[in-house]
């Protein structure tokens, strides 16, 4: 479908420039971005428009003026959709189709398009499904002339009424209970889920960021996976998670999860906080940043909002919290220099090219370093009715010397963490505990 992309800009006061708490992204920066999502549906963009608004109209956001020159544009372009990247009110929706004979959405309509085509596991799909469902509740209660129009109240003075209306909210509330509690039962597998690794247990690594930003190419770098890499908005929906080895030998689950953006509604941050859980349980996350992208700034901001939305404060960012700075392969030589000079006198930051490897042993050695906390070391020697126990020391500890004895026990010299070693004791404990010295 041919699609006009418009992205309206309220001019602010001065008071209300100086309330504003964070950087603002520009116009321009806003414009390309949503053609990007406008893209990711495979929608053709045959026109983007910046608007500057003096004084939103209650009934149709922009000005007559503008509104005339919008509707030529949509006749010579050909464009049947237009993209408005701004809150609509239901009224403003309806009377901008009317005005252009399109169809309109705005930015919640858009990205909720995109949920919808990109969510693939059960749990995707229902938070798709509930976001939807919230927002057409919205729509539904102040559309009443748009409802009645579309059911056609003829010879009823007044039309369907109320009475029809409110039978739409309780259909639309019961389908909302319905899928909630059925989220609720992902959920909770989830969390069993999330339980029994704790037993195993292995640290969990979680890559966040900015729609986009290449953290599915850094997860297939990393672990070999065939997760969809593209360089498209949102090509990552629905949270993935890969068992990996470190350097050293050590077992981590690595999560990939959907890509933030600014502006985001509120009921889809509700929706999607469960695909995010991933992030909160969390040993240690990675933020990754396209350091190629002139905005990348702002959408750190907008990421680490978020994050804090969802309960991870700035102390527990500064303790689990590592900037991987990526797409540096993007950058000329002389930008590239000065960023990696950057990251240098910057904490807790690694520069990496997901497409290209560079930096990436440098991130997976302080991945090792941040996950390995106090190691010890022990010798362990396993009877033959134990050696049960050989594959899971050798995917939780580092085994620095193996001897196979003549009687077919092995003696292994390990260092693993407090957490494993206690693990490791526990396992020992269950039979003939064979000898465990010399921890240090």
């Amino acid at each position: 479908m041919r699609a006009l992309v418009i992205v309206p800009v309220v001019k602010k006061t001065g008071r209300q420039h100086a309330e504003q708490p964070h950087s603002i992204r520009s116009d321009e920066a806003r414009l390309e971005e949503t053609i990007g999502l406008a893209r990711a549906i495979d929608l053709s963009v045959v026109q983007g428009l910046v608007v500057p608004i003096a004084q939103p109209k209650p009934g149709t956001l922009l000005g007559s003026g503008k509104i005339e020159e919008i509707g030529h544009l949509l006749d010579t372009q050909d464009a049947g959709l237009v993209i408005v990247d701004h809150p609509l009110t239901p009224v403003q929706q309806r009377n901008l189709e009317k005005e252009w004979n399109a169809k309109v959405i705005d930015r919640t309509g858009l990205i909720l398009e995109i949920f919808g085509r990109r969510a693939s596991t059960k749990e995707g799909t229902l938070q798709v499904d509930l976001a939807h469902l919230n927002y057409q509740k919205g729509r539904l209660v102040r559309s009443w002339t748009h409802l009645e129009r579309q059911r056609g109240g003829a010879g009823f003075m007044g039309g369907p009424g109320e009475t029809q209306i409110e039978a739409d909210r309780r259909q639309l509330q019961d389908k909302i209970i319905k899928l909630e509690k059925e989220l609720e039962q992902v959920r909770r597998t989830r969390q069993l889920h999330r339980s029994k690794r704790r037993k195993v247990p292995h640290p969990i690594v979680a890559l966040v960021g900015y729609t986009n930003a290449g953290k599915s190419t850094l997860f297939n770098r990393i672990t070999g996976a065939g997760v969809l890499a593209e360089d498209m908005l949102f090509a990552t929906l629905d949270p993935t998670l890969r068992r990996m080895k470190l350097p050293q030998g050590r077992t981590v689950i690595l999560s990939d999860t959907v890509g933030f953006i600014s502006d985001l509604p509120t009921h889809l941050v509700a929706a999607f906080r469960a695909t995010l859980e991933e992030v909160l349980e969390a040993d240690l996350i990675l933020h990754v940043r396209d350091v190629s992208d002139p905005d990348h700034a702002a959408q750190s901001e907008d990421v680490e909002r978020i994050l804090e939305d969802l309960g991870i404060d700035e102390k527990a960012r500064t303790e689990r919290l590592l900037e991987v700075w990526n797409k540096i392969d993007r950058l000329e030589e002389e930008p590239h220099a000065a960023m990696l000079e950057k990251a240098v006198h910057t904490p807790n930051t690694i520069t990496v090219s997901a497409v290209t490897g560079e930096g990436v042993d440098a991130l997976m050695q302080e991945i090792n370093r941040r996950l390995s906390g106090v190691m010890m070391e022990t010798t362990v020697t396993l009877p033959v009715d134990r050696l049960q126990l050989l594959p899971w020391l050798y995917e939780h500890a580092i085994v620095d010397h193996r001897e196979d004895l003549e009687d077919g026990s092995i003696r292994l010299d390990l260092r693993l963490t407090e957490t494993e070693a206690g693990e490791l004791d526990r396992r020992l404990g269950q039979g003939q505990k064979p000898a465990a010295e010399d921890w240090e």
